[in-house]
C-alpha cells in the first residue's frame, strides 16, 4: 500500500510540474474583488456582474488564440454552485480548449477566494463558444490548439463531443416536445386553480440604449453585457412570482442569434414559464433595433432560480397559472427543458462512479447518454499513469469482449498464430482495473472502424458471443444491441447485456475513430428468467491512422474487481491468452478487408 500511495505521488507531483512548464498560451485569468457596487441587497455578488467577467475573460483568451476579434456565439449550461460575499475575490480562469474551423471551445473556470481565512472554492464552470471575425474580407481558418499536459488532452478531446451536442440541441427539444409519452404526462398535470398565481402578473420589459462602455473595441455589444441585462429583468420577474430576492441556480445553454452594436436600443422581456416546486423557470427575450428599423431578435435565455429561507433551504413556490397559447406553450416547453436539463445533470455533470451503468434510454436522454458513453471511453483513454504489463512479439491481435458475470467482459481465446506486437497495459484505482490492448496492423483506419463498430457480425471472430442482436438504430451513430454469452461457470445462466454502442468518426485530422461501449436499460427489454443481466462500465476501441494503409487499434475496458480472476494470469504474465483472442479478430480485418460493402450499409 506504501508503494502503491508513492507511486500515485510521483505521478501527481509529475503531472503538476508538466503544467509548470508548459503555459498554454492562450490561458487568461482575470481577479476581482467583490464591491457593494457590484452586489445586490443581499450583499452577494450580481450573477450579472459576473457573467460580465466571465465574457470578458473568455471574450480576450479567443482573440489571444485567434489573432483577430471574437464575438460570443454560444455558452453552455452554467450552474452556480456558490454565492459570492462582498470583500472577497472572483478568480477566473479562461483557456481555449480547441479550434475547429472559425469556432472554437472556451473552457472558464470561476473560483472564489476568501481573503481572511485563505479559503478557496469552486463557483461554477462554463464553456463558451466564440466565432473569429476578421475586419477584412478573408475567411478565419484558426489554427489547431496542440494540448500538451494531460488535462488539456482531455479537455480537447471532449469538446468534439460537446460541439455535437450543441449542434443538435435545439432538435432534441422537438423531439422531446413530439413524444407522445411526455404529452401524456403533461396533460396529466393538475394543479389547484384558487392557489396558482397568473404569469401575467410576473411580466417585465425594460430598455437599455447601448453605450461605448457596453461594446468591445468592435463596437459590438458585449454578450456578458446583454446577459446582465437578461438576468436583472428575470430577477424582477421571479422576484414578482415569490415576494421575495431569489437566488439564481442556472442557465440553460443559449445562443446568441445576432450581434447588437453601440446606438442600439434593447428591449428585454422577461417572464416566469413554470415553477417546480423549490424552483423556477424565467424565461427572458432580447430584441435589438436602431432608429425605425424592425426589432431583430438577439437571444433568449431560460434562468433556474430558487428561493431561500433563513436556514438556507428552497422554498416551496406555488403553481402558476398560464396565459392561454403562448403562455401555455412556454409552460409545457418549460417541463420539456426541466426534464433535458436534469439528464444533462444526472448523465454529464455526475462522475463516472455516480452514475448508474444501466442508466434507462429513452428519445429525450439519447443524446446525453451518447455524450456520457465516447466521453467515458476517451477519459479513459487519457490517463497518462497506465502500466506496460506485458509485450508480445510474433502474436497479433485485437481484443475479444465477450461479457462477464455483472458488470464485466470475461476475455476469452482462440489460438493462432500471428505476426506482429501486441502490447498489454494496466492501471488500477480505487476499485477498478483499467487495461488497454494495443497493436498495429496494416488495414486502413476506416475499414477497421467500420468494421469494429458494427457488432451484428461479432460472432463471425469472436465464438462467445452467442447472439448480438441490433435492437434499435438510434441514428447513424448510436446503435442499441443485446448481447448473449455462455455463463462464466460451468452449467449456468446465459447472460444478456443490452449496450449502447457509440461510434465517431474524427473531428479533426490526428483525432482517432471511436467507438464506445456501455450498459443502458432499454424498457422494451427488462431481464428474463432466461438470462442472468449483466452491465458493462466502461469500453471500446480508438482507431489511429498512422498512415493511409496502417492502423493503430486500441481496445480499453475499465472493469470491476470481479473480473480479475479471468486476466490476472495475463496480467502477470502467466498466460499468453490476451494475445490469441486478438489473432482471430485481427485475421477477421484481414479477411474482410476488401469486402466491406456488405457491412457499410448495415453499420452506416
Amino acid at each position: 500500500m506504501a508503494s502503491e500511495s508513492h507511486h500515485k505521488e510521483n505521478l501527481h507531483n509529475l503531472q503538476l510540474e508538466d503544467e509548470r512548464q508548459h503555459r498554454n498560451p492562450s490561458v487568461l485569468k482575470m481577479s476581482q474583488i467583490v464591491l457593494p457596487c457590484h452586489a445586490n441587497h443581499c450583499g452577494e455578488l450580481s450573477i450579472g456582474q459576473l457573467l460580465k467577467w466571465m465574457d470578458c475573460t473568455a471574450c480576450l483568451s479567443a482573440e489571444r488564440h485567434a489573432g483577430c476579434p471574437c464575438v460570443t456565439a454560444s455558452v453552455d449550461d452554467i450552474h452556480f454552485e456558490h454565492t459570492i460575499g462582498v470583500g472577497q475575490v472572483v478568480n477566473i480562469k479562461a483557456k481555449v480548449n480547441r479550434a475547429f474551423n472559425s469556432s472554437m471551445e472556451v473552457g472558464i473556470e470561476v473560483n472564489c477566494e476568501d481573503l481572511y481565512s485563505g479559503r478557496h472554492w469552486r463557483v461554477c464552470q462554463a464553456f463558451a463558444t466564440f466565432v473569429a471575425k476578421r475586419t477584412d474580407a478573408n475567411k478565419v481558418q484558426l489554427r489547431q490548439v496542440v494540448p500538451c499536459t494531460h488535462q488539456e488532452q482531455v479537455e480537447h478531446s471532449l469538446a468534439a463531443e460537446r460541439r455535437r451536442m450543441r449542434l443538435i440541441h435545439h432538435d432534441t427539444m422537438q423531439d422531446l416536445l413530439n413524444n407522445k409519452t411526455f404529452q401524456r404526462s403533461i396533460s396529466e398535470e393538475n394543479h389547484d386553480e384558487d392557489v396558482a398565481l397568473p404569469t401575467e402578473r410576473t411580466r417585465v420589459e425594460s430598455v437599455e440604449l447601448v453605450l461605448p462602455p457596453h461594446a468591445n473595441h468592435q463596437v459590438n455589444t458585449f454578450g456578458g453585457q446583454i446577459m446582465a441585462w437578461m438576468e436583472n429583468v428575470a430577477t424582477i420577474a421571479a422576484s414578482r412570482l415569490c415576494n421575495a430576492h431569489p437566488t439564481l441556480r442556472a442557465i440553460d445553454m443559449f445562443h446568441f442569434r445576432g450581434p447588437s452594436q453601440v446606438g442600439d436600443r434593447l428591449v428585454l422581456k422577461a417572464i416566469v414559464n413554470n415553477t417546480f416546486k423549490n424552483s423556477m423557470e424565467v424565461g427572458v427575450c432580447a430584441e435589438a433595433y436602431h432608429g425605425d428599423e424592425p426589432l431583430r431578435h438577439i437571444n433568449s435565455a431560460f434562468m433556474t432560480f430558487e428561493v431561500l429561507d433563513e436556514k438556507g433551504r428552497p422554498r416551496q413556490l406555488p403553481p402558476i397559472k398560464p396565459e392561454p397559447q403562448e403562455g401555455q406553450r412556454r409552460y409545457q416547453e418549460a417541463l420539456a427543458r426541466k426534464k433535458i436539463r436534469l439528464d444533462r445533470k444526472y448523465i454529464i455533470s455526475c462522475k463516472q462512479t455516480e452514475v448508474p451503468l444501466s442508466v434507462p434510454w429513452d428519445t429525450s436522454n439519447q443524446v446525453y447518454l451518447s455524450y456520457n458513453n465516447v466521453s467515458a471511453l476517451k477519459m479513459l483513454a487519457a490517463k497518462n499513469n497506465w502500466d506496460l504489463s506485458s509485450k508480445k512479439n510474433n502474436v497479433s491481435t485485437i481484443l475479444h469482449m465477450s461479457v462477464a458475470h455483472y458488470r464485466v467482459h470475461t476475455l476469452t481465446l482462440d489460438t493462432l498464430s500471428c505476426t506482429g506486437q501486441v502490447s498489454l497495459y494496466t492501471v488500477e484505482e480505487s476499485q477498478s482495473l483499467c487495461f488497454r490492448v494495443e497493436f498495429e496492423m496494416e488495414i486502413p483506419a476506416q475499414r477497421a472502424f467500420i468494421l469494429l463498430s458494427d457488432l451484428s457480425h461479432r460472432h463471425e471472430w469472436d465464438q462467445h458471443y452467442t447472439l448480438c442482436k441490433l435492437l434499435l438504430r438510434v441514428d447513424e451513430d448510436d446503435f442499441i444491441y443485446q448481447v448473449v454469452t455462455p455463463s462464466v461457470s460451468k452449467g449456468g445462466k446465459y447472460q444478456d447485456f443490452i449496450l449502447l454502442a457509440s461510434r465517431r468518426p474524427p473531428c479533426d485530422s490526428g483525432d482517432p475513430y471511436v467507438i464506445a461501449l456501455r450498459s443502458v436499460a432499454l424498457p422494451s427489454h427488462p431481464p428474463t428468467e432466461e438470462f442472468h443481466r449483466g452491465e458493462v462500465v466502461c469500453a471500446g476501441f480508438t482507431i489511429y491512422e498512422v498512415s493511409k494503409s496502417v492502423s493503430k487499434i486500441s481496445y480499453y475496458n475499465q472493469a470491476s474487481p470481479e473480473v480479475l480472476p479471468y486476466i490476472s494470469t495475463d496480467i502477470a504474465g502467466l498466460s499468453s491468452s490476451f494475445y490469441s483472442t486478438f489473432c482471430a479478430c485481427r485475421q477477421y480485418l484481414l479477411d474482410n478487408i476488401i469486402s466491406t460493402s456488405a457491412f457499410t450499409s448495415s453499420a452506416l
